[in-house]
């Protein structure tokens, strides 16, 4: 079977960061805004639509998964957004058959569960994640650190509806995962020979 590493994360934690540079140290293929892409090109929506979609507000308050057990009124911005969700599922179950890999982002962990991949969330304090965002922000960028805390506090809201809504759990909740990391105040790209010890064998 092969080695699957899913990656949750804060907005401004330094997430994608730290799972690139561990795809890149174990030789695993990663996985990220290559979902939307190859979304886009089997649903003939733009990019720029399937990534609203996973920023929208859940249409329902109950679950997803549970939600398929009694019949719905037609509507049809939730059923584009299914549409979305059921070709994202099939796509990143595609790849992580395919080789070992981490993905990022976007319920994988719930999604290939099956295949029990090893699941890191990671996270940071306000103040790391404030700074992150400021060194990766265009030059021009205005944002007040209060504006700039209230989008990252947004953001990360948005993330725990979408994952909530459509896998009945909580985010960021430890027990969903197998390793939980605090970038605060971290260079990630030293931490990575010690993650990466986990699965070389």
């Amino acid at each position: 079977m092969n080695k699957i590493i899913t990656i949750g994360r804060e907005f401004g934690s330094g997430g994608r960061e730290l799972g690139r540079r561990l795809s890149e140290a174990l030789g695993f293929a990663y996985y990220d805004q290559e979902i939307v892409s190859e979304i886009a090109k089997r649903t003939s929506l733009s990019e720029q639509y399937i990534e609203a979609i996973a920023e929208r507000h859940p249409l329902f308050s109950f679950p997803i998964h549970i939600g398929r057990s009694f019949y719905l009124s037609a509507n049809p911005v939730f059923e584009q957004t299914m549409k979305v969700y059921q070709e994202q599922a099939r796509i990143i179950t595609e790849m992580a058959e395919k080789s070992d890999c981490v993905i990022v982002g976007r319920c994988a962990d719930y999604i290939l569960k099956e295949l029990k991949p090893f699941r890191i969330f990671v996270y940071a304090d306000m103040e790391s994640k404030i700074k992150r965002c400021r060194e990766k922000a265009p030059a021009d960028e205005q944002l007040t650190d209060r504006e700039l805390r209230q989008q990252i506090s947004g953001i990360d809201k948005k993330r725990a509806k979408y994952y909530e809504f459509y896998t009945g759990h909580s985010w960021g909740d430890k027990l969903n995962f197998d390793l939980c990391i605090n970038t605060t105040q971290t260079v990630i790209k030293e931490i990575i020979p010690a993650i990466a010890k986990l699965f070389l064998s």
